[in-house]
């Protein structure tokens, strides 16, 4: 075991795939000698040289262009993007020719070695266009995967099964956990299953759904609740796509009652496809309505960040108003 930050855990994930897979190779803009703007990328250019880990032009079409023409032809490509606020000139990219490649061939080719990193969401003061959480709009496009790990460990043990996954993967990485503290990481090689969903901390009376940075505010929200007497069941989804329904199904059979956190805006967000899912799935077990504790709908606003975020303060009060139901 290691400390590792989840940048630590990323780097070494890279490292990891690379060294495995002669065929693995990483680029994007500014990933090289610099190591990326947040320095996921550190030092892979020195390990493994320029025709490995290479700078690319500012054009994220162009990058995901690139990569899927690279995972065509049998490459091993890992792809970032910068900010995920700079995915959307790549969005036709992923959506009609990533997403769509094995099925329009009838499976005679496919991209399905391409995985796509982007660091996303807030809570770093970046304002509008450094902080938004995308990935409902790819959830809704059948031919992707996408995987959010919550921390190191996760990190690292998620990327190495989305590179090694026979289908694209988008790599979701939450940044403002990228320095926010360290875990032990096995140093050797591990993976996590993709599309599988991680019971964090188990409970009887309500169980708290989220992924990424989020988690960390349901264990505060929780802990506030236990004080009242609440036991909470604490769910990590870490895959949005696919989505693991059977676990989600199970914990709310046994807790009856269901608060889904996201960063995203509440309008058309990813808790509204969960919400919809199990109210069909459970309706019978249900307590109270399922509650979506999420972000406002609003441009991620730079002055008002704090009143922006769905934070432990309104999820702890989202879990008393669903008990008292």
């Amino acid at each position: 075991m290691a400390k590792m930050n989840l940048l630590q855990a990323i780097n070494n994930a890279l490292i990891t795939a690379m060294t495995e897979d002669e065929k693995v190779m990483v680029f994007g803009e500014d990933v090289g000698h610099f190591g990326g703007v947040f320095r996921a990328t550190s030092h892979l250019q020195e390990k493994f040289g320029k025709a490995r880990c290479f700078n690319t032009p500012l054009t994220e079409q162009g990058i995901i262009g690139f990569a899927n023409g690279l995972a065509s032809q049998g490459s091993v490509p890992v792809a970032e993007i910068q900010f995920g606020d700079y995915i959307f000139p790549a969005f036709d990219q992923i959506v009609n020719e990533t997403a769509k490649w094995r099925y329009r061939s009838g499976g005679q080719f496919d991209v399905g070695t391409l995985t796509i990193r982007t660091p996303y969401g807030g809570g770093i003061a970046g304002g509008h266009y450094h902080s938004q959480s995308p990935e409902a709009f790819f959830a809704h496009c059948p031919g992707l995967k996408i995987v959010i790990p919550r921390d190191p460990y996760q990190a690292k043990g998620l990327l190495l099964a989305s590179i090694r996954d026979k289908n694209p993967v988008l790599f979701m990485e939450p940044k403002r956990l990228y320095r926010a503290s360290v875990s032990d990481v096995p140093e050797e090689d591990y993976e996590l299953p993709l599309g599988k969903a991680d019971i964090v901390q188990e409970g009887n009376d309500i169980t708290l759904l989220g992924w990424g940075a989020q988690i960390e505010i349901l264990q505060k929200a929780a802990e506030m609740a236990l004080e009242d007497g609440v036991s909470c069941e604490i769910l990590d989804l870490r895959s949005i796509l696919p989505w693991d329904v059977e676990t989600v199904m199970q914990s709310v059979m046994k807790t009856g009652r269901l608060l889904v956190n996201h960063e995203a805006p509440l309008t058309g967000g990813f808790a509204s496809e969960i919400a919809a899912t199990i109210q069909e799935r459970c309706f019978l077990y249900l307590e109270a309505p399922i509650a979506r504790v999420c972000g406002l709908d609003t441009p991620y606003p730079l002055a008002h960040e704090k009143e922006y975020m769905p934070d432990e303060t309104k999820t702890y009060e989202a879990i008393k108003r669903t008990l008292h139901y």
